[in-house]
């Protein structure tokens, strides 16, 4: 510090103080030392003893900084002065001498009440009583406060605390804290059942996946009792159903989804049945994804048994039935458990190439120019629509829209208020090719051409807003939903799009021939070929740019003599079909002679 004397022998080099704005200084009588720190300086009285004043130095260094720092002198730090105190000297020649005169000094300097005054660094100075010799005193003192304090209402104990706490110092919080965390961990779920408030402890654990419900239950009796009267595994298992299309296939399929989704006052298993069910579900699961990737499958076939010309351009299934639609002019209904079928609707005069049906109506496109609507009980036509000058290559409707695109290069929107009032709206045009394919949502409408592009229009406007470019030759199918658009081509590629910013994500290549028909859901990509091949592809790989090619195709189907014209799948099974006039069912749940080890023979 500027101003004082050249430190002596005896001043330490190096202090670490942190953050110190006040100046502290040992008190005493003539000469002084001064002691440079950061931002600090000490003073020691030049008539000390030699060695007490190393020791005090020594013990400023020592004592921990919350003690002494703010200290206007040394005789007001209580701990300085015990160490001072107690300091032997090892001068032989007035070793009693210098420890009498040390003790002397500070009692001539010590006050009549010593206390210590603490400043913290982020705190105010607080004072606090030093620490008395343990006494009989302090225990008849301690129950006495104690006496006071249990007098005192809640509110005044709790101020009284706080002021106490204000009081102390940080390692002190410390303690306390370690003391009072434990006291503050409360066991809510078995405490709510105590208070009636069971369906809160029931709610709060019914959020919990499958394995945290098991960690749960083993927790104690009370826990365990709440999970199994709360029904929480069946309420975990619904949970999943509502969400997963896999659960609920299985559900369905399995027969166990009649347990669920029922009140506690319908006669239901125990809890224990949902318990055992769980593990089921995931082995069943687990199985399923295990056949996809090893392309272990159940196939079922269906001969269509075409008359004139042979092929089956498109399908569509449920549960219940297929229906076909085929190059002899008909369509076909199949019951899709005995592959019977059921009805035959005729009244197109060329291939049907193009369908989609609903609870209600089919509605067909083909190569005679027509869009028909029939109805689905009956099989009676209810509309025919004239517009498209060449065949109707494809069609799809949903929420009163239907969009249909033809050979005649252009895009029909219609307004379908009924069956029977369907209304043209507008005609999209600007494809130099036949349109191929169509596909919408409430944002955008989506054709590909055998121009070789990919053109964005606004459903509600139906203006044009971009065209993806990017195939080598014409575009046969796609698929669009969100923000994907995936599409196969000619050039014997499939590509993924983003269609917001009109980009390709990734090419998909290993089909020999034209990519004729292709499906993607959250998981899987799945396309057919004029090659005769399904294959199935990684959709979560192909979207990371960091994937291996190699690691895309995850099997390689081979069953279809001839060309595969359209194909559809969920998570159990693919449905297909082609020109060798066959329609096959690859069941991927139904494995007959259970598991087959996975072979690499299927692996393209």
């Amino acid at each position: 510090m500027s101003g004082g004397p050249t430190p002596t022998k005896h001043s330490p080099t190096k202090l670490w103080l942190g953050e110190a704005n006040d100046v502290s200084a040992f008190a005493g009588r003539g000469r002084s030392v001064w002691f440079p720190f950061s931002q600090l300086s000490f003073r020691v009285t030049n008539n000390m003893e030699p060695e007490i004043e190393d020791k005090t130095l020594e013990l400023m260094c020592s004592v921990p900084r919350s003690l002494w720092l703010g200290c206007s002198s040394v005789a007001e730090s209580l701990c300085a002065l015990r160490c001072l105190q107690s300091i032997p000297s090892t001068r032989a020649h007035n070793q009693n001498t210098s420890v009498m005169e040390s003790q002397n000094h500070v009692d001539d300097l010590s006050p009549k009440k010593t206390t210590v005054l603490t400043k913290l660094s982020n705190g105010p100075v607080m004072t606090g009583s030093r620490k008395r010799p343990s006494e009989g005193n302090y225990d008849k003192e301690k129950e006495h406060c104690i006496a006071l304090f249990d007098q005192w209402s809640e509110a005044d104990q709790v101020e009284f605390v706080e002021h106490l706490i204000s009081r102390m110092c940080h390692y002190q919080h410390g303690h306390i804290n370690s003391y009072l965390k434990p006291m503050l961990q409360r066991d809510f779920i078995t405490a709510l059942p105590a208070q009636g408030l069971d369906h809160i402890a029931e709610n709060i654990l019914s959020f919990l996946d499958a394995q945290s419900l098991c960690s749960a239950e083993l927790v104690c009796k009370e826990w365990q009792r709440v999970i199994s009267e709360g029904m929480l595994w069946k309420k975990l298992i619904e949970r999943m159903v509502r969400t997963d299309p896999l659960w609920k296939g299985l559900s369905e399929r399995h027969q166990w989804e009649k347990y669920l989704f029922k009140n506690r006052t319908t006669e239901v298993p125990p809890n224990s049945y949902y318990h055992s069910l769980y593990p089921k579900i995931i082995q069943d699961i687990e199985t399923i994804e295990a056949n996809w990737r090893c392309g272990r499958h159940n196939l079922q076939r269906i001969q269509c048994r075409s008359e004139n010309s042979k092929g089956v351009y498109c399908l569509q299934y449920d549960d219940d039935k297929i229906i076909s639609g085929l190059r002899d002019n008909s369509i076909k209904i199949w019951d899709k458990q005995s592959l019977e079928c059921l009805k035959i609707l005729t009244g197109h005069t060329g291939s049907v190439l193009c369908l989609q049906y609903d609870e209600r109506v089919i509605v067909t496109g083909s190569s005679d120019s027509t869009v028909r609507v029939w109805d689905v009980t009956s099989g009676e036509v209810l509309n025919t629509l004239i517009h498209h000058n060449e065949a109707v290559l494809h069609l799809r409707f949903c929420n009163g829209l239907m969009v249909t695109c033809s050979k005649d290069r252009s895009i029909a929107v219609w307004d379908m208020a009924s069956p029977t009032d369907i209304s043209l709206r507008r005609v999209l045009v600007g494809h130099r090719a036949a349109v191929n394919v169509v596909d919408f949502d409430d944002k955008y409408i989506v054709s590909a051409s055998g121009d070789r592009t990919i053109k964005v229009w606004s459903t509600s406007t139906c203006e044009f807003v971009r065209t993806l470019n990017g195939h080598k030759r014409g575009i046969a199918c796609l698929q669009y939903r969100d923000r994907l658009v995936v599409s196969g081509s000619s050039d014997n590629t499939i590509r993924l799009w983003d269609i917001e910013c009109g980009a390709c994500l990734r090419v998909l290549e290993g089909h020999e021939e034209l990519v004729r028909c292709i499906r993607f859901d959250n998981k899987r990509i799945v396309s057919g070929a004029y090659d005769g091949k399904i294959k199935v592809w990684d959709l979560q790989a192909a979207l990371d740019p960091r994937a291996p090619a190699s690691t895309l195709c995850l099997r390689t189907l081979v069953e279809h003599s001839g060309r595969v014209f359209r194909l559809q799948f969920d998570e159990f099974q693919i449905i297909s079909s082609s020109h060798d006039d066959t329609i096959l069912i690859w069941d991927f749940l139904n494995i007959a002679g259970g598991d087959i080890p996975c072979s690499d023979s299927w692996r393209s």
